[in-house]
């Protein structure tokens, strides 16, 4: 048995890499979107047990849903491409590649048991370059081709070495086969019919047996002429470890799947639900189609269902003759290779085992799967034609005048095969350039009329996804899908009408209710949007609330377990004001899905709602555990700590805060928050530093812009808040509290009186009932010794607020002034006024601006713009809307002291300490006042 060589492995491998490389150009396309970028199962936060506990989707094999595809080494190994590259799909591309690779290698050594060493080689060589594997290789979930492939070959070499040269037993490499198979399984469910593989190779190339002499043997031994020969013994009793070994996987397996099939529907696979005799018909015809890509590569689609291939309905149909001629010629080769004993029929039985066998889960002869045809579960079978193609050039260069013939045929062969597999490459670069291809191929699929719609719509270009679209319908006028895409694209072109119409029609093609048949077993699960997606359509007009919520109701009588019908309804529910029927909706979602980290967010959010911020933090909490870079429960839980007034809470909040903008380091609302948390802490070095990084990352951000300014304020720094202020005010001219906070320190801190008036009198212009405003001006007419002016001012100030005693006492004082102004003969203009209170009386208007004026915080929201807010208690998965607060403006300015939405206690303490202050002062103020 010939080895492999180095030269030939590089050989292999370089010729792979030539015809691969530019797959790692390639994103994530197709379902590789589900199963990587949807796939919650490739993620470090969740537990690596899930991966046997869920399908190769990420969905728990229990529910209905589940595609039952388990495949818990495949995702192992997304799950370390995520470790080491996270999403970038050039990595995932490059391990497909080295994989291919393997496989090639193997197939190689596999082929030295049959084949000399130039023709393995040739069978090696077209196996590497084979177009039909580009879906295999290029799509990263082929990647459970490339492993269950790997594991398959070498349980088959591991198998070989079970006779030894004795012709005993040997029992290690029987085990190891055994663990093999087990691991090729795990990778993907074709893996376990190498054991098949196996066993064809044991009886008719290992102890050479052909079909008569096993019918003779039985003969004899059922006659009584002779016993059981030892060599048939051995073969029996390694037969039977191996299919022992096979039935308890095959039990193992049906145990996971709960004994439950995956719901398919006559989209997916129209002959599957099709009557007799057109499903028998159609299955078989799939045969020469499947053999006939094969053969002839060149016209390759990434999508084969729906009518892809119309259905074969009668016996006359002409299309029946290439069934004929498929089994007529797999019979022939079948008669040849079962009656002969020499090499070359041993080559052909097992290269028919490698196509028939690895291909018998995927033919829909025995139960129906999900797909008409699928390029990459040709991967296997196309070793055994690779080998077939290799044994017939063996055979036709030993004829001297076709010797030189076949030489350049299998140069051409090789190189149209290699060129065509790269330049299919470039189809798989994007869902777009994919898609497209496809089209060339089949117009007949409305799906793919869908994929290059949501490929379009992906780019934001709904005009021309929705003529594909509606393509799709007028292709099949019947798939629900294509009129729900329909009626979403509509909907993002604004056009609310024409979307419920199109929502309307794929409603009416539900199917319809069926006394004592289940829903479940009828419909799609994605099918069910069609409500979800008109109810959310029609209550965005609130006369129709009710009719929203009987469509949500409606699906999930349909189906109770469907999880998003629950989560969109809680929405409804809260736009109507039941909170506790909404919070009641989430925990039936959650009771399905209780590992979902979404969920117990917005759960969270529903808490708020119903003003419980202790559950509201426990279930952010929950949200949390379960996926700790969660970056909405992140931002609202550490908010919903600050905001409790509890210092004990501040370490973990800046803690949570840090790991958002980790997160989210362009989101200045992060660093805002931290500044804030500064701020309430005392530490006014960290607060600027996190005010300055928000407002560089968004200019003009009106809260960063105004707290810095008070920051600096308090801290003495006058001078540098003035350039803040500036800055907020051009951005914001209408800024009250920044104006008001801008008067004061040019009144107090530049003398500054006509640039304090200014201010003051721009916010009597936009709002002439400011108390706080017109209180302040009144101080500027007293400044600039106008009583009469100050006079008149205050008095229209106590008629604004005549609760406000500090106005009132005010006046009293300026009468007071001005009466004795006038019995000494004073003038009571400017001109005459001895200024001599001139530096107390505008520290009233500084206390007044101190009361209360820190601007508040994020409140369960993070901005986008300056100005411009979005609501975090959106829910990242559901679209969840929660009632989140202004996060810049939460003070009534016309209110010195009103506290802000979300106060601490301690910012509260911190007011009434500074207005206990400011009565001292005004006490001060007036005795001064009126001692002059």
């Amino acid at each position: 048995m010939a080895v492999v060589s180095w030269k030939e492995i590089l050989l292999v491998t370089g010729l792979v890499v030539g015809c691969y490389w530019n797959s790692l150009s390639c994103g994530f396309v197709f379902d590789d979107v589900s199963a990587i970028l949807d796939n919650k199962d490739l993620r470090p936060s969740t537990p690596l047990g899930n991966l046997f506990l869920n399908d190769f989707w990420g969905t728990p094999m229990a529910e209905e849903r589940s595609h039952k595809s388990y495949r818990p080494l495949t995702v192992l190994t997304f799950r370390l491409n995520y470790v080491f590259s996270e999403l970038s799909a050039a990595s995932y591309h490059l391990l497909n590649v080295m994989l291919h690779a393997v496989v090639c290698v193997l197939f190689l050594r596999v082929c030295r048991l049959f084949l000399d060493r130039t023709f393995s080689l040739l069978a090696a060589l077209l196996f590497a370059v084979h177009p039909v594997h580009t879906e295999a290789v290029t799509g990263v979930v082929g990647r459970a081709e490339l492993l269950s492939s790997i594991f398959l070959l070498a349980a088959f070499l591991a198998y070989t070495k079970s006779t030894s040269a004795d012709h005993s037993i040997v029992w290690p490499p029987i085990a190891l086969t055994v663990v093999l198979v087990a691991s090729a399984t795990l990778c993907k469910e074709q893996g376990i019919t190498v054991v098949g593989i196996c066993c064809v190779y044991e009886v008719f190339v290992a102890q050479g047996f052909t079909l008569p002499m096993l019918l003779d043997t039985l003969r004899q031994i059922l006659l009584g002429k002779d016993g059981f020969p030892y060599a048939v013994l051995q073969t029996l009793l390694k037969l039977i470890v191996l299919v022992i070994s096979t039935l308890l996987l095959v039990i193992i397996r049906v145990q996971v799947i709960q004994s439950q099939l995956p719901v398919f529907t006559r989209f997916d696979n129209p002959a599957a639900v099709s009557p007799t005799p057109t499903r028998q018909l159609t299955f078989n015809y799939l045969l020469p189609v499947n053999a006939w890509l094969l053969l002839n590569p060149s016209e390759l689609c990434c999508d084969w269902t729906m009518g892809t291939i119309p259905l074969v309905e009668s016996v006359l149909d002409l299309r029946n003759l290439a069934t004929v001629l498929f089994y007529t010629f797999l019979c022939l080769l079948a008669h040849y290779s079962l009656r002969y004993r020499h090499s070359s029929a041993k080559t052909v039985i097992m290269a028919l085992s490698l196509i028939v066998l690895p291909f018998i889960p995927a033919s829909n002869l025995f139960f129906p799967v999900g797909f008409v045809v699928a390029e990459r579960v040709l991967y296997v079978p196309s070793m055994g034609f690779c080998v077939l193609v290799a044994h017939g050039f063996k055979i036709v260069s030993n004829k001297g005048q076709l010797k030189k013939l076949s030489k350049v045929m299998i140069g051409v062969l090789l190189t149209t095969h290699a060129a065509k597999t790269f330049n299919r490459n470039w189809d798989w670069e994007s869902e777009y350039t994919l898609f497209t291809s496809a089209l060339k191929v089949n117009k007949n699929n409305a799906k793919l009329w869908n994929n290059v719609g949501h490929a379009l719509e992906n780019q934001n270009n709904y005009a021309m996804a929705l003529r594909y679209f509606l393509q799709a319908t007028r292709v099949q006028p019947d798939d629900i899908g294509a009129h729900m895409n329909v009626g979403r694209t509509y909907k993002n072109l604004n056009k609310s009408k024409e979307a419920e119409e199109a929502y309307l029609v794929a409603k009416s093609l539900m199917p319809q209710v069926i006394p004592g048949k289940k829903y479940a077993t009828r419909v799609a699960p994605n099918h069910l949007n069609v409500y979800i997606n008109l109810a959310n359509l029609i209550r965005a007009n609130d006369s129709r609330l009710e009719e929203a919520d009987q469509l949500y109701r409606q699906a999930i009588s349909m189906r109770p377990d469907f999880k998003q019908a629950y989560i969109s309804r809680q929405e409804l529910l809260l736009k109507m004001n039941k909170p506790t029927e909404a919070r009641d909706a989430y925990l039936r979602a959650l009771e399905l899905d209780g590992t979902n980290a979404d969920l117990w967010y917005n759960l969270a959010i529903v808490n708020i709602e119903m003003k419980d911020p202790s559950e509201a933090l426990k279930n952010f909490n929950h949200a949390l555990e379960l996926n700790p870079r969660h970056k909405l429960a992140l931002f609202n839980s550490a908010l919903l700590m600050q905001e409790s007034g509890e210092p004990r809470f501040w370490p973990e909040a800046n803690r949570r805060f840090l790991t958002y903008v980790e997160e989210e380091p362009d989101d200045a609302n992060g660093y805002f928050n931290l500044g804030m948390l500064a701020m309430d802490a005392n530490e006014n070095a960290a607060a600027e530093h996190w005010m300055r990084k928000a407002i560089g990352l968004q200019a003009g951000f009106r809260s960063a812009l105004f707290n810095l300014a008070l920051l600096y304020s308090q801290s003495k720094r006058e001078v540098d808040a003035l350039p803040v202020l500036d800055e907020l005010l051009r951005h914001h001219p209408e800024h009250v509290k920044g104006l008001i906070l801008k008067g004061d320190i040019l009144m107090n801190h530049k003398k500054d009186t006509r640039g304090a008036k200014a201010c003051f009198e721009r916010i009597l212009h936009m709002d002439p009932t400011n108390v706080q405003g017109k209180h302040n001006l009144c101080v500027v007419y007293f400044e600039e010794r106008d009583l009469p002016r100050a006079e008149r001012c205050l008095e229209e100030t106590l008629a604004l607020a005549p609760s406000e005693e500090y106005v009132r006492r005010h006046l009293n004082i300026v009468r007071s002034k001005m009466a004795a102004m006038s019995a000494a003969g004073e003038p009571l203009s400017r001109e005459g006024a001895s200024g001599s209170a001139k530096e107390e009386k505008p520290q009233e208007a500084k206390e007044e601006i101190a009361v209360g004026e820190k601007e508040g915080r994020a409140a369960v929201g993070v901005g986008t713009g300056a100005g411009d807010e979005k609501n975090a208690r959106k829910s990242s998965v559901e679209g969840l809307r929660g009632g989140g607060a202004d996060q810049t403006e939460p003070l009534d300015s016309t209110q010195a002291g009103k506290r802000t939405k979300g106060k601490s206690t301690k910012e509260i303490n911190d007011i009434e300490e500074k207005r206990a202050a400011a009565l001292k002062r005004l006490e001060e103020i007036e005795r001064i006042l009126s001692g002059d």
